[in-house]
């Protein structure tokens, strides 16, 4: 008896460092897909769905470790960034805030959420909102970043750093609404 709850939790350690790596690739791999925009220095990414996706699907604590790994990836150089770059100066520049908004964006998404459990669905309205609070999270810290580095008002911020990201932001805030429940009850099968 005492082996298998060894062997069990053993696994689910497993499961859960894997399933951390796995969102914080996915988070990277998101770079392959960023659109410079010619009225901001802020491209449009994948990026911010995954790292929200990770904090819905994994809950606060494995989420913002996935993300975590991803920005720790990313300062160190490896080339995980929007545009295939990678650097700690890439958290001084106009997307820095951007970035740090990610880590922001899994804690609270997690949170509001709530860790997967087996037998147990968080109701649409919960998912919904925790996408939600998720991706207006990341513009917090990005366009105060934005406005401090690029010296504009509150307005030319927002022009440049989020108008023009609205319409796909929600057409992603969408595709994670419609995919977490099913991620969720799949992941909490593993842990």
């Amino acid at each position: 008896m005492e082996k298998n709850i060894t062997t069990s939790a053993g696994r689910k350690t497993i499961s859960g460092i894997t399933l951390t790596a796995l969102f914080a690739a996915l988070t990277a791999a998101g770079t392959f897909i960023a659109i410079p925009l010619p009225i901001s220095p802020v491209p449009v990414v994948l990026q911010n769905l995954f790292a929200v996706l990770a904090g819905l699907c994994l809950g606060p604590i494995r989420g913002s470790l996935a993300v975590g790994l991803y920005l720790l990836a990313g300062a160190l150089g490896a080339p995980v960034f929007a545009g295939a770059a990678g650097g700690f100066t890439r958290f001084l520049g106009p997307t820095g805030g951007f970035l740090i908004g990610y880590l922001l964006s899994a804690l609270l998404a997690g949170l509001i959420a709530g860790r997967p459990r087996t037998g147990h669905s968080a109701p649409a309205w919960r998912i919904i909102l925790a996408t939600t609070v998720a991706f207006l999270s990341i513009y917090l810290p990005g366009l105060f970043r934005l406005r401090q580095l690029m010296n504009l008002g509150w307005a030319e911020a927002a022009l440049a750093g989020c108008f023009p990201f609205l319409i796909g932001d929600t057409i992603k805030g969408i595709a994670a609404v419609a995919i977490a429940p099913r991620l969720r009850r799949i992941i909490a099968e593993l842990l």
